[in-house]
């Protein structure tokens, strides 16, 4: 889901970066406000641990691979579908400047799929489904698997409008593998927070404390 450089032409990605620096923008200003001495040792854990599971990639096939992400994981945990923006553009650009993985110039569609294609699905299928099930770790383990899939649908979408490959056979490798991927992902974000909700509940800025 790191979408190298020579994937998408210029022109695209230089919209897909306006998009991204919005976003980018407001995940600031939510930082700003937000973070104080309790909240920003988490961001490190979590931009550390986030860092870590995109490190487990398995390849899918016309060049791209899949991984887990975490936008769901941050977006819960600290309240808000900016911090997946926040955290996951800290990750995208030392793994893209640092280690190579993922294009520079396509570090835009990447912040967008992940940080906010991913937090915003994830936060919010939290929010409804906790509102409905009564049951936070259900919820987190369903908008896990969705902030996992539905990115990589997207990158699916994007990389045909760019002409890298055809539209069916690229969601069907990357909905396909990413759908399996997001069983680990779901399993691996529901285990973290009921071990921070039974560790450290004041930490949650949503209510998944008490609905547990």
């Amino acid at each position: 889901m790191h979408i190298p450089d020579a994937f998408i032409p210029i022109g695209q990605s230089a919209i897909y970066w306006l998009i991204a620096l919005v976003f980018i923008v407001l995940a600031l200003k939510w930082a700003r406000n937000e973070l104080d001495e309790e909240k920003i040792p988490l961001v490190a854990v979590l931009a550390a641990g986030i860092f870590a599971i995109q490190a487990f990639n398995l390849p899918v096939g016309m060049g791209t691979s899949g991984h887990l992400v975490g936008g769901a994981l941050a977006a819960i945990l600290l309240g808000s579908p900016y911090a997946a923006v926040f955290i996951l553009t800290l990750v995208l650009l030392v793994q893209g400047v640092v280690f190579g993985d993922g294009g520079i110039t396509t570090m835009g569609t990447n912040i967008i799929n992940m940080g906010v294609i991913g937090g915003f699905v994830g936060y919010y299928t939290f929010t409804g489904l906790q509102n409905a099930v009564k049951n936070t770790y259900l919820a987190a383990a369903v908008a896990a698997w969705f902030a996992c899939l539905i990115p990589a649908l997207a990158a699916a979408v994007e990389m045909w409008i760019a002409g890298t490959f055809p539209l069916v056979p690229g969601l069907i490798a990357m909905g396909t593998y990413h759908a399996a991927i997001g069983v680990i992902e779901a399993v691996i974000t529901a285990g973290a927070i009921y071990l921070i909700v039974a560790a450290r509940p004041d930490l949650m800025k949503t209510s998944a404390g008490a609905a547990a």
